[in-house]
C-alpha cells in the first residue's frame, strides 16, 4: 500500500465528524518523525503531530534515577503520562484545548504545555518507539490508537542517520558511534520485537 492509499482511508474514516489516531512507531533513526511531518503536509489543517518523545524524563530525574547514560531506553519516559494523555485525547471535551509536551533536541529536554490539540482536529498523529510495547504502561497505547504504522528501514542507513543526529547535537564522531552501539541499538532491537502487532509495516521510500 501506498501513503496516499493509506490517507485515503484515513479521509473516509474522518468524513463523518469521527477522531483518529494514528500511531507511528519503529526504531530510532528509522524516519518516523520524518513521516509526521508528510503526513502532517498532506492532511493539511486536519491533523496535529504529538510525539512520545515530549515525556522524556528530565535529565535531572534521569541522573537522580541513575538512567542518564542510557537516555531513550523505554524506562525513560513518563510512561503513565504518556498514556494520561493519549486517552484526553481519545475522549475530548467539545471545548477543551488538550496542551501536549515537545522535546527539543538542542536542550534536550521536554517542553511542557508546547502543542495545542484543538478538539475540532480531527486526525492526531502520535509517533515514537514504544507505541507496540506490551509491558508496563506502555501496554496500554495500543487500545488508545485507531491505527498503529511500523516504520521500516534498511538498518545500515538507520544507524548512520543516528550517528549524524547524535553529531548534530553536539557529540563527536566518536561519541555518537559509541552512543548508538550501546544504547540506540538495544532499543531498536526490542522495538523490532512488537513488529508484529502493527497494523501496517511502512518502508521508508513508499508514496
Amino acid at each position: 500500500m501506498t501513503i496516499e492509499s493509506h490517507l485515503q482511508r484515513i479521509r473516509k474514516k474522518i468524513a463523518g465528524g469521527a477522531r483518529v489516531i494514528i500511531g507511528l512507531t519503529g526504531a530510532p533513526g528509522a524516519g518516523k518523525s520524518t513521516l509526521a511531518q508528510a503526513l502532517l503536509e498532506r492532511l493539511a489543517g486536519q491533523a496535529v503531530v504529538v510525539p512520545m518523545d515530549g515525556f522524556h524524563l528530565a535529565n535531572v530525574e534521569l541522573a537522580r534515577l541513575g538512567r542518564a547514560d542510557r537516555k531513550g531506553a523505554e524506562d525513560t519516559f513518563d510512561s503513565a503520562g504518556y498514556v494520561a494523555l493519549l486517552r484526553r485525547l481519545r475522549a475530548p471535551h467539545a471545548d477543551e484545548i488538550v496542551y501536549a509536551p515537545l522535546f527539543r533536541r538542542e536542550i534536550e529536554e521536554p517542553i511542557a504545555n508546547a502543542i495545542p490539540v484543538l478538539p475540532g482536529t480531527p486526525v492526531i498523529i502520535t509517533e515514537g518507539n514504544y507505541l507496540l510495547l506490551d509491558q508496563g504502561h506502555w501496554r496500554y497505547v495500543r487500545e488508545l490508537l485507531d491505527e498503529i504504522w511500523f516504520v521500516d528501514i534498511d538498518s545500515e542507513l538507520r544507524r548512520e542517520r543516528l550517528v549524524a543526529r547524535h553529531m548534530e547535537f553536539g557529540r563527536s564522531a566518536r561519541a555518537a558511534a559509541e552512543w548508538v552501539e550501546r544504547t540506540d541499538e538495544p532499543n531498536a532491537r526490542l522495538i523490532e520485537s512488537t513488529r508484529v502487532r502493527a497494523d501496517y509495516v511502512i518502508s521508508i521510500g513508499a508514496s
